[in-house]
């Protein structure tokens, strides 16, 4: 796991370009803190900061192998799960391997197959080749888009690397958001363009390759609609032998790891299936929750969370007996200024998700210290349906249900908007969110057959798997590897999506439950209660008034600042109403935009960018 960079230009002379390489491969030292390297030839310069996991000695990057007709270079982030049968095969090719590492396996793919060795992988993966035979350079990212990875063209080439940082530190990337830009910063939606003006993420599942000629892309994998053939006995078996089979390999590491357990259905799944494997080897499973001080006691439960996690924590650390550790937070934690720069740092952009953010960084801060690789249950939900309104009327209204569903409201001040009128007559969110919407749609395959209960469920899932799991997995990227942390992610093991994706609603939710299919497949793994516990999101302190108050403080030191471009965008006499309230009367739509206008504060101080609301 790492961070990579790098700048291919047909008109320059790179090789005297080794400072501005040297610092934009800097700006991801955090993702690679074990060691760092870079290449330059002529027309290309590649940087590589790497977080030593598997073959901590010989997976050293970039990686060149040296062909009659001029060398061929690797700059790799990720982890190909199927790297061992990967070597076998190439080996029966005629490659030769100088290490043990994956990297090396990923570089003679290329070699073997171009840029189809992206069919041959499984696993998140996102890397570059710069191909001296050629002479042209060749981006691929993962099919789910677990690992980031983008680029910006120049007038002769381009830059890209693995967060917008590596690319800004060139100064031939501008510093602009455009009104686009804008738009996906303020509702986190947003397709391929990166918040910054000109610049462009790889898509998942998609090969970008650049030579002198320009710039093309090419989708090697999306989601694609296939009659399902099983019966509700043969589909639970596949969904557990598929979850069993990628635990077990994403389970392969030279460097401690854990499992990241909630004591809900996903990640208690891949405890119970993880746990009896590493005992196996002569191992034992290790364990992190998260919690807030006093929580259990202060718990109200609400639409997205019914139930504490620390109880079902305990039952399942009490029944597969993990070495286990509960990183306990206040309201402090999550208010350290110092701590939330570092966030807005590490995410490149202010769309963040409230506090759970900084909880999150915390968490994966103190888990670094004792584990370099986490399994993580992100996808569970977007795979097999675990969010209420998969299950309510929002999946009948023509919206994006997420935004529905956690935003709500987002005032309750009487007659105030929290956006300037010039802000929200340039950005019609109305309009820009339908237009959003019907693309999304628009990109769904649906079988000839399908009922209009299947055709509906079928573009839920799509939407969720394509636009918010892209969310989610980006903010569980930037977090951990801030920290120099490895979060694999096994319901995201694209042979498992596939499968299930294709499975009709009519046996995802067979008992009328939330993510029927799962929890049957990993029931005998679980303790009762945790097997029928109803879906709880990540634990938050939004109702605590102790956060709140620090919100409002934050916020009143902000509105000293009477010329920051902060109030282009967001109305002053909102912040200043919101401040004031009693911080026990706040909404929960207003407490998130109190987050998302201190964080945009933030972002506006770390970047100092070029706002246009044209």
């Amino acid at each position: 796991m790492c961070g990579i960079t790098g700048w291919v230009s047909y008109d320059a002379e790179l090789t005297e370009q080794q400072a501005m390489i040297d610092t934009m491969t800097a700006t991801m030292a955090l993702r690679g803190p074990d060691a760092s390297g870079t290449w330059l030839q002529r027309h290309v310069a590649l940087g590589h900061r790497r977080l030593a996991v598997i073959d901590l000695e010989g997976g050293v990057q970039p990686m060149e192998f040296a062909t009659p007709n001029g060398p061929v270079v690797l700059v790799y982030s990720g982890e190909a799960y199927n790297f061992i049968e990967l070597r076998k095969e190439l080996q029966a090719r005629g490659h030769r391997f100088r290490t043990s590492s994956d990297t090396e396996v990923v570089l003679h793919g290329y070699l073997e197959w171009g840029e189809s060795v992206a069919d041959h992988l499984n696993g998140m993966f996102a890397f570059a080749v710069w191909d001296t035979r050629d002479q042209k350079l060749v981006m691929i990212r993962d099919r789910l888009g677990v690992k980031p990875l983008y680029y910006y063209p120049t007038r002769d080439g381009v830059l890209f690397g693995s967060e917008p940082k590596a690319i800004l530190a060139n100064p031939l990337a501008r510093r602009a958001v455009d009104l686009d830009g804008i738009r996906t910063a303020v509702t986190g939606i947003g397709q391929g363009q990166a918040i910054w003006k000109g610049m462009y993420e790889v898509e998942p599942g998609t090969v970008v390759t650049v030579d002198a000629s320009g710039i093309r892309d090419r989708t090697y994998w999306r989601l694609q609609t296939v009659p399902h053939t099983d019966d509700r006995k043969g589909t639970i078996e596949r969904v557990r032998q598929l979850l069993g089979d990628t635990v077990g390999r994403q389970l392969i590491s030279d460097v401690p790891q854990c499992v990241l357990l909630s004591g809900g259905l996903d990640s208690s799944a891949i405890a119970g299936l993880a746990s009896p494997r590493l005992a196996a080897a002569g191992g034992r499973l290790r364990t992190f929750s998260v919690d807030f001080v006093d929580h259990v006691d202060r718990f109200r439960p609400d639409v997205f969370r019914t139930t504490p996690d620390a109880p079902f924590v305990k039952e399942m650390v009490d029944l597969i007996k993990p070495v286990h550790r509960q990183v306990e937070l206040n309201a402090e934690d999550l208010s350290d200024p110092t701590i939330r720069r570092a966030v807005i740092t590490a995410r490149d952009t202010p769309n963040a998700f409230g506090e759970t953010d900084i909880s999150m960084y915390r968490l994966f801060r103190e888990i670094r210290a004792e584990s370099t690789v986490a399994l993580s249950g992100e996808a569970a939900d977007e795979n097999f349906g675990g969010y209420q309104w998969f299950h309510n009327d929002l999946r009948e209204l023509p919206v994006f249900p997420w935004m529905a569903a956690v935003l709500g409201p987002q005032s309750s001040t009487p007659g105030i908007m929290p956006f300037t009128a010039e802000a929200l007559a340039a950005m019609e969110l109305e309009s820009y969110l339908g237009d959003q919407y019907t693309t999304a749609v628009a990109a769904v395959d649906h079988l000839d057959n399908a009922s209009r209960i299947e055709r509906q469920m079928r573009v839920m899932f799509h939407m969720h798997l394509t636009r918010f799991l892209r969310m989610l997995l980006d903010r569980k990227d930037r977090l951990s590897m801030a920290v120099g942390l490895e979060v694999r992610v096994p319901y995201c093991d694209h042979r498992l999506v596939e499968y299930v994706y294709n499975t009709p609603w009519k046996l995802k939710s067979f008992d009328g439950r939330e993510k029927s299919l799962l929890r049957h497949a990993v029931k005998d793994l679980l303790p009762p209660s945790v097997a029928n516990r109803v879906k709880s999101g990540y634990p938050t302190m939004m109702h605590d008034t102790r956060y709140s108050n620090t919100l409002q403080i934050q916020g009143k030191e902000m509105l000293a600042d009477a010329h920051n471009p902060l109030f282009t965008l967001f109305n002053r006499e909102w912040l200043k109403y919101a401040v004031e309230m009693d911080s026990s009367k706040i909404s929960h739509g207003e407490k998130l935009l109190l987050d998302k206008i201190i964080d945009m504060y933030y972002w506006i101080d770390i970047y100092s960018p070029e706002f246009a609301l044209s």
